[in-house]
């Protein structure tokens, strides 16, 4: 299973090591194709592709994974495009959002395609990522 995990690079990395951590358990199920989201060394700048090949390639994954994992608590309009898309492509979303963190953006939590799960902590969230993907497996 190919997974596509979306997390904010540049509207803030504050949840750079969050990133990581769910990014080492989706691992066990299939390859990451956004395994540098969870990159601690990756800043608010991204890396070093110019915007168009970021979105040439970021597309290609999306139209290439099995699922979208999405972790939200960060406000980031690159997630909520890359959630748009893959529902556009039909792909099964999954977006988490810490309860701590305020209030979901309505446009996600209210599209009856995307699996909305709110969580209290990280053990928590680890939790449910691996329940969700081992229901997929």
């Amino acid at each position: 299973m190919k997974i596509y995990f979306c997390g904010s690079i540049r509207g803030g990395r504050d949840l750079a090591g969050l990133y990581h951590r769910v990014i080492g358990v989706l691992k066990r199920y299939g390859p990451v194709l956004t395994e540098h989201v969870g990159d601690p060394n990756l800043t608010e700048q991204g890396n070093d592709g110019l915007p168009r090949e970021i979105f040439e390639r970021d597309t290609a994954w999306l139209r290439e994974c099995d699922v979208v994992i999405a972790e939200c608590s960060q406000v980031s309009m690159g997630v909520g495009y890359e959630l748009a898309y893959a529902d556009a492509l039909g792909k099964p979303c999954y977006v988490f959002y810490g309860k701590k963190d305020g209030r979901l953006s309505a446009m996600v939590e209210g599209n009856p395609r995307f699996s909305v799960h709110y969580y209290n902590g990280e053990e928590e969230l680890l939790r449910l990522v691996s329940e969700i993907m081992d229901s997929l497996s």
